[in-house]
């Protein structure tokens, strides 16, 4: 089997020629046969503007059709794609844009107003991504490249563009093919360095455990910079014949629900922010009248209300889904506790953008509650611990999928993979006797308790947020040890049902009291406070504990 991802992309271009491709939600559609004209179309262009393999040009905007295009038309003509999520405030894009060493800019519009071109002297130009035109041009060969393409275009392929022209060069396994800077809950973002052997083998793996073909149907809402979205709701299914829906504008779970019913999409990649969200509006209400929680407890009814409950949440993604993949964060365990008890067909994976991103997955059927899968296909996972069933150790990882390294970042590389090629993935969990590992929590938020104890904030977090009027929260430590909260509350919520900001506060003072019941001593709350608005949150929507320490 010849092990490339860029023949899966030719082949399926080929194969797929006149199917569906490229939606933009509400908007224009781009069949394979589009996709590799346009991908034609900026291969003059790069080549025309003096772009030599290897190079490295970034992409900026929100998820779209042309995104898609230009991702597939750098790495087919051989440069570095420099993936970078528009919702990083604009210094963040310049440094990223200055320390890759990109030489061309693909953004989209309205990234591009807070953009300061003087900021990234290193570019040759800057393209919007809508319809490719120059909004910045430093090169006399990219302007006359863009000026005169079609007619270029034309030149190089007087008789039409037909499949046959379609021929991809081959990538080596180890050869770079994105650059993808993880803004992660640290301060500092480090370049992940991800080789042609990652994307191979994560499309490999959907492939292998994904039953979607040609004309499926999947809607992106997970930002294609960031390598969760990029790998399962594009790439795996640009190689498989899929037909992508991009939800343009910030998907509210109202747009979601539009969408899905709408498309009916075969399979649902999401971050559990999104699921949660849309249990607590949709499904929750329903079951919390006094009248529901008698007739749960009666085994009879019981199974007919959770069938119909089950195909309620089944409509509510369009009906039509082999399973829901959760990934990207931790899972709320009261909400994986219903979707469990209605047999929802869920699972939840495990990743990291330093394996583009799998680790770890199992299908719905054999999934085990609270787990994250068992390791996937080329990937061995253990965990550093004397005993890994029952002590919590930090989670290792090594296979195809594992970066390269960080990029000019070799004291981070080092630091990250051992001499044996293990990744230290920064995570703590345990493993059972059949593989299934079980996070614990990330080493770097672990607290120490007042003798030494371990104390996983997230944990405290998650019944903290099932709480009345809890929106989310965070535990922090302060500076005598003991450990407070800070929560933003369901302000909509409360002021729907009267409550003043008085109420509030003896409300959060009443669900401190009701937490440390359930808690050990040495990990109780001793104080609570109300944060005014919702936290900053990273691209896969964690929140950035390191900006609330001394809050």
């Amino acid at each position: 089997m010849e092990k490339s991802f860029l023949a899966f992309i030719e082949e399926s271009i080929k194969k797929n020629w006149d199917l569906d491709a490229l939606t933009d939600y509400k908007g224009a559609t781009l069949q394979y046969k589009d996709l590799a004209r346009k991908i034609e179309k900026l291969h003059i262009l790069l080549e025309e503007s003096g772009i030599q393999p290897g190079d490295k040009v970034a992409i900026c905007g929100r998820n779209c059709a042309h995104w898609g295009v230009a991702f597939l038309a750098i790495l087919t003509y051989g440069a570095v794609a420099v993936p970078i999520l528009h919702e990083f405030k604009p210094d963040n894009v310049h440094n990223i844009t200055n320390h890759s060493g990109a030489r061309l800019m693909f953004v989209g519009d309205v990234v591009w107003e807070g953009l300061n071109e003087a900021e990234m002297p290193n570019l040759e130009g800057i393209l919007l991504m809508n319809d490719f035109t120059l909004l910045v041009c430093r090169s006399k060969q990219l302007e006359y490249a863009r000026e005169h393409l079609n007619e270029l275009f034309g030149r190089k392929y007087p008789k039409n563009f037909r499949k046959e022209h379609v021929c991809y060069r081959r990538e080596t396994p180890e050869e770079l093919a994105v650059i993808n800077y993880t803004s992660g809950t640290t301060s500092f973002s480090k370049g992940v360095m991800l080789a042609y052997r990652t994307l191979w083998s994560n499309t490999q793996f959907a492939f292998e455990v994904l039953a979607l073909h040609p004309g499926s149907k999947v809607v992106s809402m997970l930002p294609m910079a960031h390598m969760y979205g990029l790998a399962f709701e594009f790439l795996y299914e640009m190689a498989g014949g899929c037909h992508v829906y991009f939800l343009t504008r910030v998907p509210s779970p109202k747009i979601i629900f539009q969408a899905f019913a709408e498309i009916k999409p075969n399979i649902v990649i999401a971050v559990p922010l999104i699921i949660e969200k849309i249990i607590k509006k949709n499904v929750l209400p329903m079951l919390e009248t006094l009248k529901m929680k008698i007739l749960l407890k009666m085994p009879i009814v019981s199974d007919k209300i959770k069938a119909t409950v089950r195909e309620h949440m089944i409509q509510a993604f369009g009906g039509n889904f082999y399973e829901i993949i959760i990934g990207g964060a931790a899972f709320n365990q009261e909400v994986e506790s219903l979707l469990r008890s209605i047999d929802f067909p869920y699972t939840v994976g495990y990743g990291m953008t330093e394996c583009g991103p799998i680790i770890c997955y199992e299908d719905w059927h054999k999934f085990k509650p609270g787990s994250c899968g068992k390791a996937a296909p080329r990937m061995e996972v253990i965990i550093d611990s004397p005993d890994p069933q029952h002590i919590v150790g930090e989670i290792l990882t090594r296979g195809e999928n594992v970066m390269l390294g960080y990029y000019k970042n070799p004291e981070a590389t080092a630091q990250a993979i051992d001499k044996d090629g293990w990744l230290h993935t920064g995570d703590l969990g345990i493993m059972d006797e059949a593989g299934n590992v079980t996070i614990k929590g990330r080493s770097k938020n672990m607290l120490l308790g007042p003798s030494g104890q371990n104390i996983y904030p997230e944990e405290i977090e998650d019944k903290l947020n099932n709480m009345p009027f809890v929106a989310e929260s965070i535990v922090i430590q302060l500076k005598d040890h003991k450990l407070a909260g800070l929560v933003y509350p369901d302000f909509d919520e409360a002021y729907k049902q009267g409550l003043s900001n008085n109420d509030l506060e003896k409300m959060m003072e009443d669900n401190r009291v009701a937490l440390n019941a359930e808690l050990p001593a040495y990990s109780q709350l001793s104080r609570m406070k109300i944060y005014p608005e919702e936290f900053e949150k990273t691209p896969k929507k964690s929140i950035k504990r390191f900006l609330y320490q001394e809050a």
